[in-house]
């Protein structure tokens, strides 16, 4: 996957036009020699997210690892099944990052044999657990038909309040509606900031559901009428 499809980049950059914002850079999909960027950036984004710090226990020593290896074993079971990484980026700067799944077709709460051994080796069966867990409480939360699922997106802080966000989720929103199969996209958001985000872009409450004693909201974006 080495570049978004010409109907999907005339989106974007329609998008674009209509952003107050004039972004630089380039969306295109990941390839294998950005994942490391892309891992970096999720980590710093998502260091200080308290839903993560539960599951993987910021409270006790090496946590910072912990959470560095699942987000590089996610990253890696992301590539290798085929799910979308969507990137901005400028030359060799990673502006941004949005990875998608389709949970129920070749990805989901089972994840795969090697996934689940490398995250019980590095994070622990109780973190590994706990995410099995979260992703069971979404789908369960969610219609029973195909969907894409807005696993993480992270903006590098330089170049935040740019209108790169904006673009990311206009992207995810064109890869999906690019699958006929496809009803929707789904985010699970527990900070307010991020709720009206999503919301200002036309997602609506799925369900309020509960990870880790900490409440958050399954937002979905569904599928508009031709």
């Amino acid at each position: 996957m080495q570049g978004l499809t010409e109907k999907t980049e005339n989106e974007i950059d329609e998008a674009g036009e209509n952003s107050n914002e004039h972004v630089q850079g380039e969306l295109v999909y990941l390839v294998a020699e950005d994942l490391k960027l892309a891992a970096s950036l999720l980590f710093q984004t998502y260091y200080d997210d308290e839903l993560l710090q539960k599951i993987f226990r910021s409270d006790k020593p090496d946590y910072d690892k912990r959470l560095r290896a699942a987000i590089r074993e996610d990253l890696n079971a992301f590539w290798e099944s085929g799910q979308p990484i969507i990137g901005i980026r400028d030359g060799g700067t990673l502006l941004g990052v949005a990875c998608l799944t389709r949970p129920g077709k070749s990805f989901g709460p089972g994840r795969f044999w090697h996934w689940r051994i490398s995250m019980l080796l590095t994070a622990g069966f109780l973190s590994t657990k706990q995410v099995l867990e979260k992703e069971r409480l979404i789908q369960e939360a969610m219609p029973d038909v195909p969907y894409h699922m807005l696993a993480f997106i992270a903006v590098a802080p330089q170049y935040q309040s740019q209108g790169v966000g904006h673009l990311l989720v206009e992207a995810a929103k064109a890869v999906f509606e690019e699958d006929p199969e496809s009803q929707g996209i789904a985010v699970y958001v527990t900070r307010s900031d991020y709720q009206a985000f999503f919301k200002k872009r036309g997602y609506r409450i799925q369900a309020q559901i509960e990870v880790e004693k900490l409440p958050g909201e399954v937002l979905f974006y569904q599928r508009q009428p031709d």
